[in-house]
């Protein structure tokens, strides 16, 4: 009997939090048995670092001992290409998705895409075509992008125009690789000053670049922030939606410790057919180990909708 059966024969209905007979992870560490998650959740490096230890492919080999069939990493771009391609040899192993990582430099505090400015679209071009390798090497499809702050020079639609031709050119060089950029609207309390806030902005975006390389990045906690009104808006917007990320709120932590109604959302998601990633980026709600069991047991949660 292969190995990862005779566990999950073995422990099944044990709880993550609780155990008569604990498997051993690691240096003795209990884990919950494999659950076969209905969604493709991806988590990051150091959401799992008291249980799985601080090696990323130590923690990449525990979330998919877990189950988690995705991963992401906003700084894989800077990463050494070493490493690059050991955790991409690591996913391809344990049959995980890389998802997201940021694809340039993001100005929080001053305008760059929106600006129109020529030195600045050309330096984010650039960083584009760097992240192109990056994919490659890592087998990444989706790559975040954020158009930086407002120009409050500028009058809004001309700002939308800046970005837009940007945009344009960039899927030009994504286009004929298959990549995909996603487009992560941000909210207001976070991200103050920001140009692209709002789902409804960023479909109007996409509709006008009009290519498969433009999508959005809904982020479930910014846009609950931002607008509410979760599953009308995803619907709204579902044919320009790449790709989704998650998190709580209030306190940006796992599903279950703020107001959303994630099993409801996950459900909808999900019987509308979605086969993406799903990046659990946001913190956890507890320190250390119990922490980190939790936000697995969360999951299992809000994944049971069935």
């Amino acid at each position: 009997m292969k190995r990862r059966r005779f566990v999950q024969k073995t422990a099944l209905g044990m709880s993550a939090l609780s155990f008569t007979g604990p498997i051993a992870y690691g240096k003795g560490v209990p884990v919950s048995p494999l659950y076969e998650f209905n969604l493709n959740y991806a988590p990051h490096l150091g959401m799992f670092k008291n249980l799985a230890g601080v090696d990323p492919i130590d923690e990449i080999n525990f979330m998919a001992d877990q189950g988690f069939t995705a991963f992401e990493d906003n700084g894989m771009r800077m990463r050494d290409v070493a490493l690059q391609e050991q955790m991409a040899k690591t996913m391809a192993d344990r049959n995980m998705q890389m998802g997201v990582f940021v694809a340039h430099e993001i100005y929080w505090k001053e305008p760059n895409l929106a600006s129109g400015n020529e030195a600045l679209r050309e330096k984010f071009l650039e960083e584009i075509l760097a992240s192109i390798e990056v994919a490659k090497r890592v087998n990444a499809k989706w790559m975040t992008v954020v158009p930086g702050h407002s120009d409050l020079r500028l009058n809004r639609a001309y700002q939308t125009a800046n970005v837009i031709e940007t945009l344009k050119r960039a899927c030009d060089v994504l286009e004929p690789h298959g990549l995909v950029m996603v487009l992560e609207p941000l909210n207001f309390r976070d991200h103050p000053g920001l140009f692209l806030q709002e789902s409804p902005q960023a479909y109007e975006i996409c509709k006008a670049v009009d290519s498969p390389s433009c999508k959005i990045l809904f982020d479930i906690y910014h846009q609950q922030i931002q607008e509410g009104n979760l599953i009308p808006n995803i619907d709204n917007c579902w044919d320009e939606i790449g790709y989704f990320q998650i998190g709580d709120n209030p306190g940006r932590n796992e599903p279950t410790t703020g107001e959303i109604n994630y099993k409801n959302v996950f459900k909808h998601i999900h019987s509308k057919g979605y086969t993406g990633v799903l990046g659990m980026e946001h913190g956890n709600s507890i320190n250390g180990k119990e922490g980190e069991l939790a936000v697995i047991e969360a999951y299992k949660k809000v994944d049971a909708f069935h």
